[in-house]
Order: structure tokens, then sequence, then C-alpha cells
């Protein structure tokens, strides 16, 4: 007889449909497996028919022939064992529901017939609801992942002989209540708070600007000077997750491994930040099959390179594509893997090897030595990078004053006010944010009056700026007007937009310039 069932693979962080089908007939008996198959999926064979005795099912001395299609595409992991064990069930005659069509079956098989958990559960819910399927067959613990998606009943099993059972008639997990899954707050999801860092109203108000438009930021200066205790409080102030970047997130996250049943969904924005010994591969993603990396873990969140000198160079040019498109590629023989990147990115450096350049009466490195140590940021890299903020040494007054800054709370509100602009502004096309306009985007978003004009081009000649450059000064200025409430862009807006950008004149001028 022949049967077939719905299962999803997983490409990337997407996922495919499957359709694993089962022949069961006369002749020499075997188990046959085809369709473009990873070893993990080969051994499948010995897990389920294992599984099958132990679960109290004998399968006749025959024929069995599976095939996972498409052939195309190739198959990875152990999620199909669930699949392969109802196809050669039904194929069997051993399960009397002949219509599985609506359903989609995922997960691995233990040797006593326990079903376990597999990555990737989030995508697989996704994908059966875009099919079209109506019941999704998980293990137990990853149905937590998938209560979120509506329009498609989600059942969690613990055994092999449980959902035989209910196929056959019998236990009814409709019936089984539903854990609830409790979405915490950002306040109690954060332990740091903006009012804990005092002083340093240039950070303050760069770190501000940069999140209301999702501009990347690098700070610069001497050890000790809070760079990094700034960058630890950016997803502090970057407004609350909408549901769609929920389930975006926690889909990248889901394929990766890094949900548990405690943790079923990730409600807070990402904050990575990788050392700076890290792998290109690491960073990128790889593997003979493409995993997500630093890069793609950190998409909706933040992304925060310390010491970014520091890094390997071919790590971080590999920043290139994903800080231009949003999106990184990753080829291999047997296919292109596309993953999400829209992260925020924040860098921070000392500006020479001692860290007080160009403080000369501290700074005992050469010209040369300022130089390398710059040079190790190549110019694109630079131009990708919107905001340049220095930092400056603290005071002994004002860290004995003890006067707290503004709450991040307070910070958050004008930024969650500056994204709506920004909503009302992109509605209808696939812009989220300022700076992911385009220049035809720009031409249309961020108009200017002649005298505007006229000082935006004193601007461009007097820094030097490049193409790219002279895009971000504009792009800035449009969130800085947003920040408050301006429909237009005035003088005041592009010169703060262009001192937050002077910086990188300073340090580097003598490079590239």
């Amino acid at each position: 007889m022949y049967s077939k069932v719905h299962s999803i693979g997983i490409t990337g962080v997407e996922g495919v449909p499957i359709l694993v089908e089962a022949d069961v007939s006369d002749g020499l008996p075997g188990f046959s497996m085809v369709g473009y198959l990873s070893s993990q999926v080969k051994e499948a064979q010995d897990r389920v028919r294992t599984a099958l005795k132990n679960s109290g099912f004998r399968i006749p001395a025959k024929k069995i022939t599976i095939n996972l299609s498409p052939a195309d595409i190739r198959k990875e992991g152990t999620a199909f064992d669930l699949p392969i064990a109802i196809a050669i069930l039904s194929a069997s005659g051993m399960i009397q529901s002949t219509d599985l069509s609506d359903c989609v079956f995922s997960g691995e098989l233990g040797l006593d017939g326990t079903v376990k958990p597999v990555p990737g559960a989030l995508s697989i819910v996704i994908a059966a609801k875009r099919e079209g399927k109506k019941i999704c067959y998980l293990p137990k613990e990853n149905r937590r992942e998938g209560v979120f998606i509506n329009e498609i009943q989600v059942i969690g099993l613990h055994t092999l002989k449980d959902l035989t059972d209910h196929l056959n008639g019998g236990k009814n997990f409709s019936q089984l209540p539903d854990d609830p899954v409790v979405l915490k707050t950002e306040k109690d999801i954060y332990d740091v708070d903006f009012s804990d860092v005092g002083g340093q109203p240039f950070l303050r108000r760069a770190t501000e600007v940069a999140v209301a438009g999702m501009h990347n930021i690098m700070y610069i200066g001497p050890a000790g000077t809070g760079k990094t205790m700034f960058a630890k409080r950016i997803p502090t102030i970057m407004p609350s997750l909408s549901f769609r970047e929920i389930m975006e997130i926690s889909k990248i996250y889901s394929v990766c491994g890094l949900l548990s049943g405690e943790t079923p969904i990730m409600n807070s924005r990402p904050f990575r930040s990788p050392h700076h010994t890290i792998s290109p591969q690491a960073f990128a993603g790889g593997g003979r099959i493409p995993r997500p990396g630093e890069i793609t873990l950190a998409s909706g969140g933040v992304l925060f390179l310390d010491e970014l000198s520091e890094f390997q160079k071919s790590t971080i040019e590999i920043l290139r594509q994903p800080l231009e498109e949003g999106e990184i590629t990753i080829s291999r023989s047997h296919g292109a893997y596309l993953f999400p990147a829209k992260f925020l990115l924040a860098a921070a450096m000392n500006p020479c090897p001692c860290g007080f350049y160009p403080d000369r009466t501290k700074c005992r490195c050469s010209e040369s030595q300022v130089n390398k140590y710059l040079g190790r940021i190549s110019k694109p890299i630079l131009d990708r990078i919107d905001i340049c903020a220095e930092s400056s040494p603290v005071s002994y007054k004002e860290l004995r004053q003890g006067e707290k800054g503004e709450s991040s709370e307070a910070i958050r509100n004008r930024i969650e006010q500056a994204r709506v602009m920004q909503m009302e502004r992109f509605r209808g096309t696939n812009i989220l944010f300022n700076s992911f306009m385009k220049k035809p985007d720009l031409e249309k978003y961020c108009g200017l009056f002649e005298t505007e004009e006229l000082y935006l081009k004193q601007i461009y000649d007097s820094m030097s700026l490049s193409a790219r450059g002279y895009e971000k000064v504009l792009k800035i200025a449009r969130t800085i007007a947003d920040l408050e409430g301006s429909e237009n862009i005035s003088k005041k807006h592009l010169a703060e937009a262009a001192g937050l950008r002077s910086r990188e004149g300073k340090f580097w001028g003598g490079i590239y310039g």
C-alpha cells in the first residue's frame, strides 16, 4: 500500500513543505530511503524501526520504500522521524485515518517511542499555516512555541503511541488545557537603565538619535568613559516589540535551538556582543549547511562590537552587505541561504593603542601607530556607520554628584513618538525606519527649502562627504526632525546631523581625507 504525510523542513530560517511518501509492498524485505538525504535523515530508518517495535507495532516483513519530496531540497536533521513512522503505519493499514492531508508532522523519535524536541518548531508551524494546514503535531516540549500562531491547531506529543491512539479515534488532544505563556513587559526584562549613567550629554543625545531612526553608531574615546555602559542600555530605550517582530526574532532563535519550554518566544530585543576573537564563520553564519551567526541573531535588536579595531579585518568587512541590505547571503555548492540581518550596529573603540589620542599630553603613540590602529577600520565600513560619538573623560565632580540622569522610559517615550511619525510616513512601503531609505526615498521624504539646500551643500563641501555620507547626514537630520515632531528639516537639524558625523573626520580625516 501507498501513503503520504506532510512535514516541514528548514532551509535557512524558513520552513519549506516536504512530502513524505511510503510504499509497503511484497518483495524482498528491506527498508530504503531516497530524496537527497543527509546522514542524520538516513539514520532515521533505524530509529523509526526500533521506535515502532517498542511502541507495540509489528511491521510486516515487506519491502518498505520512503521518499522525501521534492528531491532537489536537501533534508537535514531528525525532525522527519515522526512523519516517516506515520507514513509507514498508514501504508501498513495500522492507522485508520485515511485523510491526513490537513496535518503536518514533525519530531525526533527515541528508541522507546518518545517524541523528542527539534529546532525550528516556530518556523514549522508558520510554514504549515502558510500551506493551509489545520493541525500541526509537534513534540510536547515544542508546543508552546507554536501556540502563538492563530488559525492552526498545535498538538504536543509525548509518545508515538499517544499519536496513533489519537489518529485511530482514541485520545482527543484538543481537550488538553493550554499552558498559559506570559509575555513579560520591557520593565520586567531589563535590569539596567539610563538613569544609572551620569554626565556625557553628547553620548546620550547621539544614542537617542541613533535608536530613533535605527542609525548605526560608533562610540570612540578613552577607556573607562562609559562607551560600553551606553551600548548595553540601548535595548532599554528601543520601542517595545510588535507581535510581528516577536515572531520574526523568535523564528531565528527557534531554528538555532535557543528557545526552551520556559522561554518559548523572544519577547525582548536581542543584544549580541561577540568577543573580538570570533571567527568570520561564527560571525556571519556558516557550516556545511549554513546556520545563523551573530549577525542574524542580532536581527531586530543590537549588535555590539566592543574594541572594534581588535576584530579581524576579514570579520569586520563581512558587515558591508548586512549594513547596506539588511540581510546576508551565504552560498554553498548546493544552494544559497538568505538570513535576516536588520540590526542596530553599536561599536566602541579606543582612538589609539594607549587610548588617549588626540590628547598629546597623555598619548605617547607615534603618528604611524595611530594611523595604523585607526586604519584597521576601512572607509567603506566607516561610511556605513551613521553616527560617530566621542566620549570624554568623566570629571571627579560628575562622579561624586550622584545625580541620576534621565530614565530609559522617558527617552523611550520620545523615541516611540518619532517612530509613529516614521510609520505614518512610510505606510504602504517596505521601509520601517529612516535609516532604511534609499536615494529615491530621500528625494520624496527629505525635501529641503532653498536655504536648507544651500546649507547642506556647504556641509557637503566642508566635510568632503562621499555620496553615502551625504545620504547619512540627510537621514539623521530627518530623524532629529522627527524627535522634535517637525515635518520639515531645518538648518538646526542639518547642523546637528553634521555634528554627529564630524567626529569621524576628526579621527580618520588624516587617513582617508
